[in-house]
């Protein structure tokens, strides 16, 4: 799909008008059931757990943006990564990378195993080193690319294959480029999965997850999975997702170029130690992103200086709101080793490469001036005298 094809299909893709009244948005079915007209003959809706005509079409719009043929939508992000890892069962293998979000790492090494699933942490970055990865017991990566909070990119396309050969599947969590700069199912991937929360809604007003697959089979298991599960998104919820999918793309390119510029200003500042984005051209992961990416996105991360405290910073911030989410209008600065990745042991987090001092800035649609003035200032105020 091209870009200007994709930019047609956020407004008239699953859904363009209404047959029975010609409303230009996806009415809201507000029911829990559905009138049944014979016995023993099967309609395509019955209770909303299993199907809403609302939900249906966002399912509809996500499989067409992600170039998949199945979509699912869930109540939150962490919903849809709990189904998924309801395909696997004791004794599966899935390989992460080192700094992987700290709420899916709790998932799988509190809760899943439980069920006897074991995670591997394995660096998708490198290609050598994740072949060495892979055990008998491997079922699957799950990989985020660029990952949280420290943005490294992986190779989708060559992890895909590595992963294929060993009969694995691949995962990708597609949350911070969305399908508007990046389409892993395209590139070799079995499973894209997105929390909704952040830059399909882009509002900060809806919670969400979603998650888009190809194969038929693999989907007919998924299918049941979320039915028995039932952490399914409501109607109105999927009808806020839906309107904010109609401006994913200029959203996206404002805080694509806000983000830019202000990763190239923070690079020469004498408080930040290192910049984590994919869009500089210093970066580690700079040729792959452009490879399999239309852009590095709205968030990126920096270490700030020893010479400056953390906590004063982000107290100083006016502009930039301090909270734990990103991809909304609103730019958001969040301190990942108290908030996104409390949860995980200091040691962990060390191995992980998220420092004390790392912050990380979520970009949103406010002018460039006022988030280079507002970070400016913080500067001034949290310098150690």
């Amino acid at each position: 799909m091209t870009k200007d094809e994709f930019e047609t299909a956020l407004i008239h893709g699953a859904f363009d008008v209404d047959a029975a009244t010609g409303a230009l948005t996806a009415p809201i079915y507000q029911t829990t059931t559905f009138r049944q007209l014979e016995l023993g003959v099967e309609q395509h809706f019955e209770y909303s757990r299993s199907g809403n005509p609302t939900r249906g079409v966002l399912e509809r719009q996500i499989a067409l943006l992600e170039e998949g043929d199945f979509g699912y939508a869930f109540a939150s992000g962490m919903a849809a990564v709990t189904a998924l890892l309801c395909l696997f069962g004791a004794g599966d293998e899935i390989l992460i990378p080192s700094d992987l979000y700290g709420g899916s790492f709790r998932l799988l090494d509190v809760h899943f195993k439980n069920f006897g699933v074991s995670w591997h942490i394995a660096d998708t970055t490198n290609l050598d080193a994740l072949e060495a990865s892979f055990s008998d017991n491997t079922r699957a990566v799950l990989l985020e690319t660029p990952t949280n909070p420290t943005l490294r990119v992986s190779d989708i396309a060559g992890v895909a294959r590595a992963a294929h050969r060993r009969g694995a599947l691949v995962i990708v969590d597609n949350t911070f480029l969305s399908p508007y700069l990046q389409r892993p199912l395209s590139l070799g991937a079995d499973i894209v999965i997105h929390s909704a929360t952040k830059y399909i809604g882009g509002h900060n007003d809806v919670l969400a997850g979603l998650v888009v697959l190809k194969d038929t089979e693999l989907a007919e298991r998924f299918s049941l999975i979320q039915r028995s599960t039932g952490g399914v998104l409501g109607p109105f919820d999927s009808y806020l997702l839906l309107r904010g999918l109609k401006t994913l793309s200029i959203r996206m390119d404002r805080e694509g170029e806000s983000a830019a510029a202000i990763a190239g200003w923070l690079l020469d500042h004498p408080g930040v130690d290192r910049v984590y984005y994919p869009g500089l051209k210093s970066d580690p992961g700079y040729t792959t992103n452009q490879k399999q990416s239309e852009g590095a996105g709205g968030l990126l991360s920096f270490d700030l200086n020893d010479s400056y405290s953390v906590k004063k910073f982000v107290s100083a911030l006016r502009v930039i709101t301090l909270a734990e989410s990103l991809g909304s209008v609103e730019s958001m600065a969040c301190h990942p080793a108290t908030m996104s990745h409390a949860s995980i042991a200091p040691e962990m987090r060390a191995k992980m490469g998220i420092s004390d001092n790392l912050i990380r800035l979520a970009i949103g649609l406010e002018s460039l001036s006022s988030l280079k003035s507002d970070l400016a200032a913080a500067f001034s105020a949290a310098k150690l005298k």
